[in-house]
């Protein structure tokens, strides 16, 4: 189970750009160079302007070091915060019923975790 807090976590673009890039003097050029990608793709992901897909973070895995469920972890916090702490997600989420009794008792202490931390 992830554990959920009440402030944002660290944004994809953030983690790069402050703890990747600024320590090795790397620039959007260099990074999209080593990436492959275009100078957009990569201002983009430093800017939070895109989402890191699976594809992307294997290819930041290589460039950096790291492993890809790092940056997809990254992702998945941040997803999963904005999904609830947006009114409209949570109305989606609260429409959602268990359908066996075996999904009722496993989900609904996760679910009260999930739906109460805003």
């Amino acid at each position: 189970m992830m554990i959920l807090t009440k402030r944002k976590p660290v944004s994809v673009g953030e983690m790069l750009t402050e703890e990747f890039m600024e320590p090795l003097e790397m620039d959007q050029k260099q990074l999209a160079d080593a990436l492959g990608v275009s100078r957009k793709t990569a201002n983009e992901l430093c800017n939070n302007k895109t989402r890191v897909t699976v594809e992307t973070a294997v290819m930041l895995s290589i460039v950096f070091g790291n492993s890809p469920d790092f940056w997809i972890n990254t992702q998945k916090r941040n997803d999963l915060w904005d999904a609830l702490h947006s009114k409209r997600s949570i109305n989606r989420i609260k429409k959602a019923k268990p359908f066996s009794e075996a999904a009722v008792n496993s989900a609904d202490g996760y679910l009260n975790q999930l739906l109460n931390v805003g």
